[in-house]
Parts: structure tokens; sequence; C-alpha cells
């Protein structure tokens, strides 16, 4: 019973993704579903690319968490429009799921936005495993976590385009083999591109903009 109830949750959640895609689509909204552990600097790296994208493109970010609009409210200073799911009266989902995302979209404008990106709850496993109607999915990663990162939680390097290895200022003052983060991301998933990042000074930003641009066609 327990598995045909698990089933029927993955079911219903795929069959409202499909309707995402489908509205996203028709819109013509690309969507980027960024995830990762807590403290990756998710929402650094949100506030820097917006910084170098806006307003060419016209973005707009829904931003998941447990419980605080904290960083719905950061978003929101950049000047680009952020809904807020909260998943703490739902029991504390420590992921999106694409119902959260059909209600959120609604509160937007779509017709006026090129680029929606979805910043997940974080958590390297969840949110790995439920589709929610986005084009792209993006993993964060930061030198502050282990080098072993993607071969202990490799579902969710393996179902991501991109990795995003934040804050490589500090490495001057950690311990990390950051050779040895890559090589692990590209033993998961060889084709992988990994651009390494820091979010405070914008550091190594510009490729992954490009690159972001050209997944997105909108150059």
């Amino acid at each position: 019973m327990e598995i045909k109830v698990v089933k029927k949750v993955l079911d219903a959640n795929n069959e409202i993704a499909m309707q995402n895609r489908k509205m996203f689509f028709e819109k013509r909204v690309f969507t980027i579903n960024i995830m990762s552990s807590p403290g990756s600097g998710k929402t650094s790296i949100l506030e820097q690319t917006l910084s170098m994208i806006t307003p060419e493109i016209k973005a707009a970010v829904i931003v998941g968490d447990i419980c605080t609009t904290n960083d719905a409210m950061r978003i929101a200073a950049t000047g680009v429009p952020a809904v807020q799911i909260n998943t703490d009266e739902f029991g504390g989902d420590c992921h999106i799921g694409a119902h959260f995302i059909k209600k959120a979209a609604a509160e937007l404008d779509l017709e006026n936005i090129d680029l929606l990106i979805i910043e997940n709850i974080g958590n390297l496993v969840c949110p790995a495993e439920f589709d929610i109607g986005e084009n792209l999915r993006v993993v964060a990663l930061s030198v502050t976590e282990g080098e072993d990162k993607p071969v202990k939680y490799p579902l969710m390097f393996r179902v991501c385009d991109a990795v995003l290895l934040n804050k490589i200022d500090l490495l001057p003052y950690l311990d990390y083999k950051i050779d040895e983060a890559v090589k692990n991301i590209k033993m998961i998933k060889h084709e992988m591109p990994v651009f390494q990042m820091s979010a405070k000074t914008g550091q190594g930003f510009q490729p992954w903009i490009d690159w972001l641009k050209k997944m997105a066609n909108v150059e």
C-alpha cells in the first residue's frame, strides 16, 4: 500500500509539472530550477546574476523556503518580481512540488517575463526527485562543503545541467581540493559544465551568464 501511495503522489506531481511546462512554453518563459544544500549561496548567486542580466532580460524569481520571507525580500530589493513559497504549513516539505509552482506562477505576469528562476528549498536530496516543469536544473555547491558531495548525493548532480561552484574567494583560507571536487562532479556526469565563481566578488560569473543566455536563447 505504501508503494502505491508514493506512486500516486509522484504521478500527481508529474501531471502538474507537465501542465506547468506547457504553460511556460506557451508564454515563452524559460524556467530554471536552482538547487543546493542550505548555505551554499543560492540567493547571493541570484542577486549577482540578476544584476548582470536585468533590465535587458525580463526576469522573475520564485523562492522556496520552509519558513520566512528573508530570501524573497533580498530578491525583491533588486527590482525583480519575487514570489515566496513557504512549506511550513504543509508539514515543512523539503522540496517545492509542481503544485506550488503552478500557484506561485499565477501571481506573476508571465506575459512580461523572459526568464523565471526558481530557488528551491535547501536540500541535496528531495528537490532532485521532483519535476516542477522547468527547462533547466542547476545545482550550487560551495567550497565550504566537502569535495565528496557529488559522490555522496549523486542523483542531484545526475539530474542537473550545470554546477555553480561558489565561494572560491575563500579558497586561500580553506583546506579544499577544488580539482578533486570537479573530478567527482565529472565522475557522476562527465559532460557537466562547472562554473567556478564567487557571488561575493563577482569573480567567474561571466562564463555562467554567457552560458545561461545561450541556453535560454535570450542573448
